[in-house]
């Protein structure tokens, strides 16, 4: 009578060991076919069994063996927000790298959650996708675990906070961006430069705010809380707050407005108060979004190259479901750049 093969691997200090099907469902006191259930993803589980079950594969590390662990043709492509043009180009980029490899790619929304739920985590269990890419978003420990316990791979795009040092990511100079979008304000002649900050909650959008403050620092020139303002990287935002700061009796004679789409709203702002861009305000984005190109007077902005991010992401994701397991975390940095158009001049003598 052979022993039965193996179903999963755990490993003790530097000693692989391997447990069967069997031995996982006797610890946990249920069957061996409700174990599978667990580890597939199927809904036919009590809670309680499921929540007993995923504990033990948290508590001995259990992986399913990649080579057994059989893929749907799929990317899951998890936003916390899908909505606007920054998306898209997120979208176009895995796309690019999808089709190269024969894939498709599924889309979700988090509905504004920095950390998606429990009900997706089990979906994407279920799906059993080549890999999973979260766009300003994150996994809480239990989502970790239920897919690193799938050796279902995940990487983070541009991630909302510290993704930690086991959590493979792709990101942008957001910091250096902020730094040369006010720097070029500056070399202009601005001394009075307000910033409209995306949410305080994500990375991105702090870093592009300290950025903002070493160059005022650098020059010498002071930074004045007041013309700081919160956001939250849509048009509406960039509107209200833009009226809250052109509306100042000593109001900014310039804005980095944190993204694109605040400065849009921004640029709408300054119409209403009849201030014209860039005679009497200029303006510095962030993203360089397509729209960036098309409005009037074209946008200076700080170029994320979004497509190229995602790309990245997606080309690590696949690599890391190779099986090419590294104890060391994958963090990439892409370079941003600023572009000068057309919404950034000299401060107009007052």
């Amino acid at each position: 009578m052979t022993s039965p093969q193996p179903a999963e691997t755990r490993t003790h200090g530097r000693s692989p060991q391997t447990a069967t099907l069997a031995e996982i469902a006797r610890e946990a006191g249920v069957s061996a076919p409700t174990v599978s259930k667990v580890l597939n993803g199927r809904a036919d589980v009590a809670p309680g069994t499921r929540s007993r079950v995923e504990q033990l594969l948290r508590t001995h590390g259990y992986r399913r063996r990649r080579a057994e662990a059989s893929r749907s043709p799929l990317i899951d492509l998890v936003f916390h927000e899908l909505e606007s043009a920054w998306a898209m180009e997120v979208i176009r980029g895995v796309e690019n790298v999808a089709r190269d490899a024969g894939l498709s790619v599924v889309l979700s929304e988090s509905a504004g959650r920095l950390t998606p739920g429990r009900t997706w985590a089990d979906q994407v269990a279920a799906r059993r996708p080549h890999g999973v890419i979260l766009v300003l978003s994150g996994l809480d420990e239990s989502g970790r675990a239920l897919l690193t316990s799938r050796s279902i791979p995940f990487v983070v795009m541009d991630p909302a906070g510290d993704p930690g040092t086991d959590v493979p990511s792709i990101g942008a100079t957001n910091w250096q961006g902020g730094l040369a979008a006010t720097r070029h304000l500056i070399e202009l002649g601005h001394t009075r430069i307000g910033a409209i900050s995306g949410p305080s909650r994500m990375m991105c959008s702090r870093a592009r705010v300290d950025g903002y403050r070493a160059a005022l620092e650098t020059a010498g020139l002071p930074v004045d809380p007041e013309l700081i303002v919160s956001g939250d990287f849509h048009h509406d935002a960039g509107y209200r707050q833009g009226l809250a700061l052109l509306r100042r009796e000593n109001r900014p004679t310039a804005v980095f407005a944190g993204n694109d789409l605040q400065a849009l709203g921004l640029y709408e702002a300054a119409r209403e108060l009849g201030l014209r861009i860039p005679e009497d305000l200029s303006v510095v984005g962030f993203d360089d979004l397509p729209v960036a190109r098309w409005v009037g007077p074209p946008l200076t902005t700080v170029r994320q190259p979004l497509t190229e991010m995602a790309e990245a992401a997606a080309k690590l994701v696949l690599d890391l479901g190779k099986g090419e397991d590294s104890s060391t975390a994958t963090r990439v940095e892409l370079a941003t750049s600023l572009v000068v158009r057309s919404s950034t001049a000299a401060p107009a003598v007052r």
